[in-house]
């Protein structure tokens, strides 16, 4: 599966394409199988490449990533719709987006654990779970896209929130529009 995606400039840096290149090739097997507890949306998520000069285009590898992510849901989801019905389904992700809720409701400034150092900026964080709440609140658009999407400025001090932790819950955001986009 050697040349699965496009190399960045032999100065540049990128994804291990060895690394990748047998990911991949696992995940495949892994989804072909329907070996659902092997791997998840969570997992893939959570990969991570080494990075050497002339590897992978990161950009190509993480959307795929991302296309690999929503296959594993939709076949979770079509697992539980065909074992308990699409009520279940529905359940399953309303539980999830509930417990999503109770960090919308803290106040802004005050939603995630200050940075130790750097981290990511307070105010825009913010910005992005008022749209968060807003999507929930009152039925705004909103995508997965939009919140992988999303960047943010590196700030510090009381101005930054930790980002591992804001990693993990919008993880959790993307999950839940996953399972209804």
């Amino acid at each position: 599966m050697s040349g699965m995606f496009p190399t960045v400039g032999a100065l540049r840096r990128g994804y291990r394409p060895e690394q990748v290149d047998r990911y991949f090739s696992s995940a495949h097997e892994i989804y072909e199988a329907g070996e659902l507890e092997e791997m998840d949306s969570e997992g893939v998520r959570a990969v991570a490449f080494d990075v050497v000069h002339g590897g992978y285009q990161p950009e190509a590898v993480d959307a795929a990533l991302d296309r690999l992510e929503a296959a594993f849901l939709q076949q979770r989801r079509a697992d539980v719709v065909s074992r308990l019905g699409r009520e279940a389904w529905m359940r399953q992700v309303a539980e999830l987006a509930t417990s999503l809720y109770p960090r919308l409701l803290r106040p802004a400034g005050a939603r995630f654990a200050p940075a130790r150092g750097r981290g990511y900026s307070r105010d825009e964080v913010d910005a992005l779970m008022d749209r968060v709440a807003a999507y929930f609140d009152s039925g705004t658009t909103l995508s997965s896209g939009q919140i992988r999407s999303t960047l943010f400025t590196s700030a510090r001090g009381t101005r930054a929130y930790d980002e591992r932790s804001v990693d993990r819950y919008l993880a959790r955001v993307i999950e839940v529009l996953l399972c209804v986009e």
